[in-house]
């Protein structure tokens, strides 16, 4: 055996005896006095139910601090005519869109920014019949919102507005949970 393979068998054994002596599955520090605190006041920093929705709808800095601070059941009266104001300079030409809905309905519908979930249809965020009774890893978030803003009565109308070309994620999600693929 050449000395280069004698030091690395070495090296490996070292390694291995120094992680094996300081790896257990004994996650106390034995410190039994030390408890976690939650006094406090807590504040709400962020809105995401639905991805991008704030981000295109609210103006940065203050509003959109407000908007994100905001208690959902007051969201819709307060914001939908800005969200309408902001849909209608984004695409001056919306009359509805594929679901039907008038500007202040979609509108009204995306001010008040949850999470639906539907106990009794798939959970989706559109799948073309279904629409936001929840949202599963994979649904394209991103095109549906941008079909329901540019796409006109059909989905049809400018079609080089309602796709944003990222048609998956870059990895396949897990099967267990929870489910998210892992990171590079």
């Amino acid at each position: 055996m050449s000395k280069t393979n004698k030091f690395k068998i070495i090296t490996i054994a070292l390694v291995a005896a120094v992680v094996s002596v300081n790896c257990d599955n004994d996650d106390s520090n034995g410190d039994s006095s030390v408890s976690l605190d939650f006094s406090g006041t807590y504040v709400q920093q962020d809105q995401m139910a639905r991805p991008a929705i704030n981000t295109v709808f609210v103006a940065s800095g203050q509003p959109k601090d407000d908007f994100n601070a905001a208690i959902p059941s007051a969201m819709g009266a307060k914001y939908q005519s800005i969200f309408q104001s902001r849909l209608l300079a984004l695409n001056p030409a919306y009359t509805t869109n594929a679901l039907g809905q008038t500007a202040a309905q979609l509108t009204g519908l995306l001010a008040t920014d949850v999470l639906g979930v539907s106990k009794t249809a798939p959970t989706t965020f559109f799948d073309g019949t279904n629409v936001l009774t929840g949202r599963a890893l994979a649904d394209d978030v991103i095109d549906v919102e941008l079909l329901l803003i540019f796409g006109g009565p059909m989905g049809t109308s400018n079609p080089g507005l309602t796709k944003d070309n990222v048609n998956a994620n870059d990895k396949a999600f897990g099967t267990t949970f929870p489910y998210l693929a892992s990171a590079w």
